[in-house]
């Protein structure tokens, strides 16, 4: 892990302490990577609740309510899946705050529409608050995997100094 995610870890745990807050993630393209850099930090048992890895189509819908009219008319790397996730890993965690992540790593798998790097990512929180981006990521699958987890990460410390600030 990168020094800059290790920061960004810190001053999460950080914010969600000082919130009192709690939060879920849902992971497609990073198998998880998020959670278990942020439950590297001690403690994190305080503000962590729980983390969704839901690689395939199937998952998504069983685990995280995605519909599947929504999976298949955007597919599973779309704004629009990620927003749903979000929204999925909330209603089904005690969590105040939620972040999903799906994409493309490759090597394969990438489209033209599609290509390999696509990532879509959705942040959350109780009251309603959604946001979305996509962005296209160079390198390997493994910079690509460390990009969307300090992407999340950045995303998720933008909304909670906005709710303590």
């Amino acid at each position: 892990m990168s020094d800059i995610a290790s920061q960004q870890a810190e001053q999460l745990a950080e914010l969600f302490l000082k919130s009192s807050a709690k939060l879920v993630t849902a992971e497609s393209c990073t198998g998880g990577g998020l959670a278990e850099i942020l439950t590297r930090i001690p403690g994190s048992s305080a503000w962590f609740e729980r983390g969704y890895v839901t690689y395939s189509n199937e998952s998504k819908n069983e685990l995280l309510n995605v519909p599947v009219n929504t999976l298949e008319q955007y597919g599973a790397v779309s704004e629009e899946t990620a927003i749903a996730m979000v929204e999925g890993a909330l209603e089904n965690s005690h969590a105040n705050y939620s972040v999903s992540i799906t994409g493309i790593a490759g090597p394969d798998g990438g489209t033209e529409d599609k290509p390999v790097g696509t990532v879509c990512f959705g942040w959350s929180k109780r009251n309603g608050v959604e946001r979305t981006t996509h962005i296209v990521f160079e390198g390997d699958r493994l910079k690509i995997r460390e990009q969307a987890c300090m992407l999340a990460m950045q995303g998720l410390i933008d909304l909670l100094q906005k709710d303590i600030d």
